[in-house]
């Protein structure tokens, strides 16, 4: 079952689509990058490759409509980390108080800037948050976070995103959580080469279903 959802923020709101698989005990919160939002395709194909794994998903936009006006023009919130991760508080607060998503395991699936906000936020909700998965994360933006994760986190990087590569290897070394770093052949940033991304999608299907389910 798929539906809108609307999360209040002040005056404004934030939006999101709930896809809840029948029976699932696990959900997956997306965190979109710089520029992006909650109809990514990318992050779309691996939300629909989650759902057949029968685990249910969230993508929304980290931004209110007011912020995102403004973000296209002065770009001044796309890297706001802390506001981004303050919303993957809030909508994972929300989905522990919605009936029906209280009872489920919850993931974060970050990229981009988006994988910085999920790292900082899971480190902020320890008991809560029980995976985290990073495709081709600014995770340097995280830095002064991620000795306090404790989420099982994977790292998912391109083989010819050499400086993401390289910022992801330093923060993988300070990381004290259970971890893996994987690097996905003839990949760059975005993943468009033919056949990459269905392997972002496996692995990062694996590792929640290890974790979640």
């Amino acid at each position: 079952m798929e539906r809108e959802i609307s999360i209040s923020i002040g005056d404004s709101s934030i939006s999101g689509t709930l896809h809840v698989v029948s029976n699932s005990t696990s959900l997956v919160v997306f965190a979109h990058g710089s520029g992006s939002s909650r109809f990514s395709k990318r992050n779309q194909f691996v939300a629909n490759f989650l759902n057949k794994s029968n685990i249910s998903t969230f993508l929304f936009d980290l931004l209110t409509p007011e912020e995102d006006k403004i973000d296209e023009v002065t770009r001044e919130f796309r890297f706001d980390i802390p506001r981004l991760a303050e919303r993957l508080v809030l909508v994972t607060n929300w989905l522990k108080s919605n009936e029906e998503t209280k009872n489920v395991n919850i993931g974060y699936f970050g990229s981009s800037t988006g994988a910085a906000a999920a790292l900082i936020a899971s480190a902020q909700l320890p008991d809560d948050i029980d995976a985290v998965v990073s495709r081709g994360g600014r995770v340097d933006l995280a830095a002064d976070y991620l000795k306090n994760v404790q989420s099982p986190t994977l790292f998912i990087v391109g083989e010819l995103d050499y400086e993401v590569i390289t910022l992801n290897e330093i923060a993988f070394e300070q990381l004290r959580c259970t971890k893996e770093l994987t690097i996905i052949s003839g990949a760059t940033h975005l993943f468009e080469e033919h056949g990459t991304l269905e392997q972002v999608a496996k692995v990062a299907s694996e590792w929640f279903i290890k974790f979640l389910t």
